[in-house]
């Protein structure tokens, strides 16, 4: 019997373009391929000893002939290509209809509403990078006190302020207020604190953001985990993405090598159920900002700490690597990318280098997820279990 799954979701790191990625404006876009040519090759011997280089050609990561996990690659069925799309999809739900955008910003009525029930104007309403738009207007926001609103190509409904002008709980709050007002037609997948500090021309957000996503509409894995009696940690933004819905125990994060901190502390304290991490640098930092050199370097960093992670594992665990789309920071697009995802699973009851090939969707890992651990099945997705699991080591 399996006991404890470790998910990882290595936010934005895609595998490859998806066939309809036109649709989406992002064809040739392939994070993990494209980084690292852009770098000369990846080095990442402790994700290419699980056969990261299997699934899809990466410069610097070989395929090798007996790869320490099953691997293989997960469509996104969902319409859509952002982190609460494609965590929700992992967990079990497939939406057929994408969260609304704002490519020209949000219309007079959700502002002036918004407006009204924080008691101050607003600046921006604008697509915009988070770090421009801070830069353009912070010292605007610094003499007025009114809040920064912005968005990007994702549903987000974005809230910047200074930490020392509008103070962390009164941000908080009025992203609630924000929550609260898009709903229906506007219901954005999140609303997002972000919080920022220092001075003009030397702006720089902190750890303090804070995601207020929609409720799942149905239940989710972490539910179903929770259900059967079994513990839900959640490693980074998972509470956030998830609106805290089937989670017992939460671990704010402050970047990526703090969430490996979480994971491992995660490791030793549950004793049955699932561990659900978000590793979120590489989306914030790396590909939103077209850096593949800073992507690069934390995806060697994330591998230089794996030997942790296994030395963690038990007889009776699984760990699972997966994404949730991609962000492909070498093309002109600052957005997320319509990509493949990998998958890595492993553990002491997992064969090796069996070749799962394409999942028809991300929700195939949540169904194995919840087969592994005798839980109720999920809406959508299939098993792949029955492919993977090495009876006699159980």
């Amino acid at each position: 019997m399996i006991k404890r799954v470790i998910l990882i979701v290595l936010d934005s790191v895609g595998a490859g373009e998806l066939p309809d990625a036109a649709l989406y404006s992002d064809e040739g876009s392939n994070t993990l391929a494209n980084t690292a040519k852009a770098v000369g090759g990846l080095k990442v011997p402790n994700l290419q000893k699980l056969g990261l280089g299997n699934i899809i050609e990466i410069e610097g990561v070989a395929p090798i002939p007996e790869p320490e996990a099953s691997y293989g690659k997960a469509a996104e069925k969902s319409a859509g290509k952002d982190t609460t799309t494609g965590h929700w999809e992992i967990a079990g739900i497939i939406l057929e209809k994408p969260f609304p955008v704002y490519p020209q910003g949000f219309p007079p009525e959700i502002i002036e509403e918004f407006e009204k029930r924080i008691g101050t104007k607003t600046l921006g309403n604008r697509p915009a990078s988070g770090t421009q738009i801070i830069n353009e207007l912070g010292e605007e926001h610094m003499r007025t006190g009114y809040p920064i609103v912005y968005t990007s190509a994702d549903s987000v409904f974005q809230i910047a302020a200074h930490e020392e002008v509008i103070p962390l709980e009164r941000l908080y709050e009025i992203c609630m207020i924000a929550r609260e007002i898009l709903q229906g037609d506007h219901a954005v997948s999140r609303v997002i604190a972000r919080p920022f500090v220092g001075t003009p021309g030397k702006f720089v957000r902190t750890y303090n953001r804070k995601d207020f996503s929609l409720k799942p509409p149905q239940e989710t894995l972490l539910d179903k985990v929770k259900k059967a009696g079994m513990d839900v940690y959640a490693v980074g933004k998972i509470w956030d993405i998830f609106a805290g819905q089937g989670i017992t125990r939460e671990y704010h994060t402050e970047g990526n090598m703090d969430g490996v901190d979480k994971i491992l502390q995660a490791m030793r304290e549950i004793e049955r159920g699932l561990v659900m991490a978000n590793l979120v640098d590489y989306d914030m930092l790396y590909g939103h900002r077209n850096d593949p050199q800073g992507y690069a370097k934390a995806l060697e960093d994330f591998d230089g700490r794996l030997p942790e992670i296994f030395a963690e594992l038990k007889s009776e665990d699984v760990l699972i690597i997966t994404a949730d789309h991609g962000c492909d920071p070498t093309t002109p697009s600052t957005d997320h990318s319509r990509e493949y995802v990998p998958v890595l699973v492993t553990g002491k009851a997992i064969k090796k280098g069996i070749n799962l090939g394409v999942l028809d969707t991300f929700s195939d890992i949540g169904q194995t997820v919840a087969d592994l651990l005798g839980c109720e099945k999920l809406p959508n997705g299939k098993s792949f279990k029955y492919k993977i699991i090495e009876e006699s080591k159980l």
